[in-house]
């Protein structure tokens, strides 16, 4: 995982290479990456879509299994690398020589500590100009809050960058960039870099002796009898309980420390057995349950991914964490009760399939004949189930109106957005009930333009597409009692509820409706208190304003009556949405925007004039910084609304030489004056089915 650039990719080919799984060494900027297999992927020379493979290393005379997952650096795909870490057991969290600790490298660092995923780091770009390993590894400790512990120092740097020291054995690995499977010396240490290997050594030595208490006694009494296995179970203690973060450096490009990291990742990072058992519930009791990383234990897994190929059909990425299943057999569909036959197993190596008898604890695969399972769900066996904790994937902030150029079309893109929508969390599709249009939503103008992409060459479906428009939101900020009385009388059984509501702003940080129901004494039957909370739920989904979601909400249920023979489920959940479009205008309610988070690195010339343009977006500057190499970082919260085409006006303004990285931060108020711009422009009006 990384900020864009940082050579994930290129690690990932060459880890591939130097384990035997290719044969031929494939690079990013041909087009020729393994794992950047999208056609996408190949014009562009970035990642998409995070690619999964197996691959096998031998070290300390034993060959070890490894999972490994290549994952994109645009934070328009974050969902990717937030499905990856959720079923990974460590990272290499890859960093830039010159530009070190980058925007993204911060996002993608608090995804990992969200799912407490171990990192070892690999400080990648050594023979660029203005490489320099111990600063980075500087501001991991500054700006990530890091312990960052070399192993290994750089011998040289930028041109003359020839190999590292390894601080365990105190020996110097001089690397020849050809592309042999050993390219590697194994010599003494320069005489130069005595004193400094000594010096970083000790440091490795104190660091192992925080993270155990045996390898403390023995370094006091005599840092000299501490072995290189003690050392090495110490850190790996320390990495597998996140005390410390071990970290080396190379060039991947140059083919130099790559089998120096793989090393480190068989040293330190975690394997199934040390991330020990996996915790769930029982969905029938909600007892807490847990499975161990073994094959005799009942079977269990983790859908993180679904993909759809044009010659499997689709295909279902699952992280397996106990057990034992074999192609063809059946499990259990938690989220929807249903078994399902496992008709094919899959090991995967980018997007080739090797087809598997069967899969145990720990194995990464993918599975065919699934009907009904979508990302998140666990699987496990009949007899002995379990739901393991689910993803939450961040809202959509953009969106553009499509329709298809021909008629003929139509279905073909109804199929194709469905897929589409299956594979990816954060790209939505809906009908705008107003304009009967339909919208596609996601994370960014870069993401939207890759799935129209996909329409044209995967599905075979041209599309006319609209300007881009932003998610806004809606929201109240005061609240108001409010009675509602719904009566129908059309000869027969008619419709009656009464409800006594108050509607205001919900607690902070609830997202969604929060709902209280304080009727005392039977006044509403039990079983019309959940039509009225669906009722408010349904009606949340379009605000009073300019039929914007509503963000959140609270809603008290304070009485009412009902009619013995009149009164049903029906009539108690239109009260209750008759109620939202009659409470809300008098609750002062409000528009939010997106607002996104932007860092512009550009050299000082330009300074004036980017800030100047950030203020005019009605941006909002947070900080001001310098690098190392004199160029200046801008941190500003700028609203998403201004900030369409906003590369090409930065290349304009910097003559082609700032760079700026955006996520989405928060949502916020929309100043009044654009707000009424905004309304008006909806042209949304209550119409008569509300009322």
């Amino acid at each position: 995982m990384a900020h864009i650039d940082a050579g994930k990719t290129t690690t990932s080919e060459r880890i591939l290479y130097y384990t035997g799984k290719t044969h031929k060494l494939g690079e990013v900027h041909d087009g020729a990456a393994t794992m950047d297999w999208m056609v996408q992927e190949q014009e562009r020379g970035i990642t998409i879509t995070s690619a999964a493979t197996t691959a096998f290393w031998h070290y300390g005379g034993k060959v070890y299994q490894i999972n490994l997952i290549d994952t994109p650096g645009h934070v328009d795909f974050t969902v990717e690398v937030e499905r990856s870490l959720r079923v990974l057991d460590g990272t290499i969290a890859t960093f830039c020589a010159v530009g070190r600790v980058q925007p993204q490298s911060e996002t993608v660092w608090r995804q990992a500590d969200k799912y407490g995923v171990p990192k070892i780091a690999y400080v990648n770009k050594m023979d660029r100009v203005g490489a320099d390993f111990l600063a980075v590894v500087e501001e991991i400790k500054t700006k990530l809050g890091a312990k960052a512990v070399p192993v290994c120092l750089p011998i040289g740097a930028e041109d003359r960058f020839e190999g590292i020291v390894d601080l365990l054995s105190k020996k110097a690995i001089y690397y020849d960039s050809g592309d042999e499977l050993v390219n590697y010396v194994v010599k003494d240490i320069p005489a130069d870099m005595e004193d400094e290997v000594t010096t970083w050594r000790e440091n490795l030595l104190e660091a192992a002796a925080e993270c155990d208490e045996a390898v403390m006694e023995k370094y006091f009494e005599d840092p000299e009898s501490v072995t290189e296995d003690e050392i090495i179970a110490a850190l790996r203690k320390g990495t597998i309980s996140m005390q410390i973060v071990p970290a080396c450096c190379g060039s991947s490009f140059k083919n130099k420390g790559v089998q120096f990291l793989l090393d480190c990742v068989m040293r330190y990072l975690p394997s199934p057995l040390d991330k020990g058992s996996v915790t769930g519930t029982n969905p029938k009791t909600g007892d807490k349950v847990e499975r161990k990383p073994s094959a005799s234990e009942p079977f269990c897994a983790l859908v993180f991914k679904i993909a759809t190929d044009p010659f499997v059909g689709r295909l279902a990425f699952l992280r397996a964490y106990s057990g034992h299943l074999d192609a063809g057999s059946y499990v259990l569909n938690v989220r929807s009760g249903k078994k399902e036959r496992v008709a094919r197993l899959y090991q995967m190596h980018s997007n080739h399939q090797n087809p598997i008898e069967f899969v145990e604890a720990g194995d990464i695969c993918a599975a065919v004949g699934f009907k009904d399972l979508r990302t998140g769900d666990t699987v496990c066996s009949e007899d002995h189930q379990i739901a393991l904790e689910s993803m939450e994937f961040p809202d959509p902030v953009i969106g553009i109106a499509v329709e298809p150029k021909t008629q003929q079309d139509l279905d073909k893109l109804g199929i194709a957005l469905g897929k589409l929508a299956e594979e990816d969390p954060t790209f939505t599709v809906k009908s705008d009930s107003q304009t009967g249009q339909t919208v596609i939503s996601g994370m960014g103008e870069l993401h939207l333009d890759i799935i129209v992409d996909r329409l044209r060459r995967e599905f075979g479906v041209e599309i006319n597409q609209g300007a881009p428009q932003v998610n806004y939101k809606e929201a109240i900020t005061a609240t108001v009692q409010h009675r509602e009385v719904f009566k129908k009388q059309t000869g027969g059984r008619g419709k009656f509820a009464d409800i006594i509501v108050e509607i205001g702003p919900a607690d902070e940080g609830v997202i969604g409706l929060q709902f209280d129901n304080q009727v005392k004494g039977g006044n509403i039957p039990k079983e019309f208190i959940p039509c009225v909370q669906k009722g408010f739920e349904t009606a949340m989904s379009n605000g009073v304003l300019a039929g914007y979601e509503m963000q959140s909400m609270k809603v008290t249920l304070l009485d009412g009556s009902f009619h013995p023979v009149d009164s049903d489920q029906l009539s108690f959940e239109l009260a209750a949405r008759m109620a939202f479009r009659h409470a809300c205008p008098k609750c002062k309610p409000v528009l939010l925007e997106p607002i996104m988070d932007l860092e512009v690195v550009t050299p000082e010339d330009y300074m004036g004039d980017i800030v100047g343009d950030i203020n005019r977006r009605r941006g909002q500057i947070s900080a001001m910084d310098s690098t190392a190499t004199g160029a200046r970082v801008i941190k500003a919260f700028v609203p998403l609304s201004e900030q369409f085409g906003y590369v090409t006006v930065l290349r304009t303004l910097s003559s082609g030489r700032a760079t700026s990285t955006m996520s989405f931060d928060h949502y916020a108020e929309v100043p009044p004056a654009f707000a009424k711009g905004i309304i008006e422009k909806s042209g949304y009006k209550l119409s008569s089915d509300d009322e």
